[in-house]
């Protein structure tokens, strides 16, 4: 594995009990924190937004892993079905094989942890920073989230957490609202004009893309004691 990928990063493979997860590392010199993605329904590690996003924290000098949350035979069943795609506590467990495996692997053990969720995705990486070990992850961003969907767990989140909603996405607006509301931790909630849902609108992905990698470089940067081995 090598630390100098500066493409879309290197393949990497995830063991679980349910089987593998597929994902791509890339590791920019001197990261300090490594954000992993924790995508939308129906969506995957191939998805061009979080791609996008992607790129963005790692210009920024951000790790990232981008990985499948279900692994080959489940996403074939929600193909069918679409029922694991909001089963949001398996999401948030998916995550958290993920944050352990990224403890595991010499290369990234020493890295800050945060999540950058989008939609389902957002609740599960509310849910598994509430479970993670206070300080393991140093920082949430959710994009058109659905927080409610973890809205019981709220209260114990502790890192950091960054909302960002479209501001034509008017129901999920709320929901944001109502969680914001409900977070205990340090938060914001940033409003993109005229975005829809997906940020298709021009200007409007590169605007998230800033307000994350704001969010997570001021934070891991709060946050460099060192990392649990």
């Amino acid at each position: 594995m090598s630390h100098r990928d500066a493409g879309e990063g290197l393949p990497v493979s995830i063991s679980t009990e349910a089987g593998t997860m597929f994902g791509n590392l890339a590791i920019p010199d001197g990261a300090q924190g490594i954000v992993l993605f924790a995508h939308g329904s129906g969506s995957s590690r191939f998805s061009p937004r979080n791609r996008f996003v992607a790129r963005v924290l790692r210009d920024a000098g951000l790790a990232t892993l981008l990985f499948d949350l279900l692994t080959e035979a489940e996403e074939r069943r929600d193909e069918l079905t679409a029922e694991l795609r909001f089963d949001v506590e398996l999401l948030a467990a998916r995550l958290i094989a993920a944050s352990d495996w990224v403890r595991a692997v010499p290369e990234t053990r020493h890295l800050r942890i945060g999540y950058f969720g989008s939609s389902t995705g957002a609740a599960a990486a509310l849910i598994a920073a509430a479970m993670r070990p206070d300080g393991d992850v140093f920082a949430v961003v959710s994009r058109g989230g659905r927080p409610d969907l973890a809205v019981t767990i709220l209260p114990q989140v502790r890192a950091p957490t960054l909302l960002i909603v479209g501001g034509a996405d008017y129901p999920v607006i709320e929901m944001n609202r109502k969680a914001l509301a409900a977070l205990e931790c340090e938060k914001d909630l940033v409003i993109i004009p005229g975005a829809t849902h997906l940020f298709e609108e021009p200007g409007t992905l590169e605007e998230v893309a800033k307000q994350a990698g704001n969010w997570f470089a001021s934070h891991v940067a709060e946050k460099m004691e060192p990392a649990p081995v």
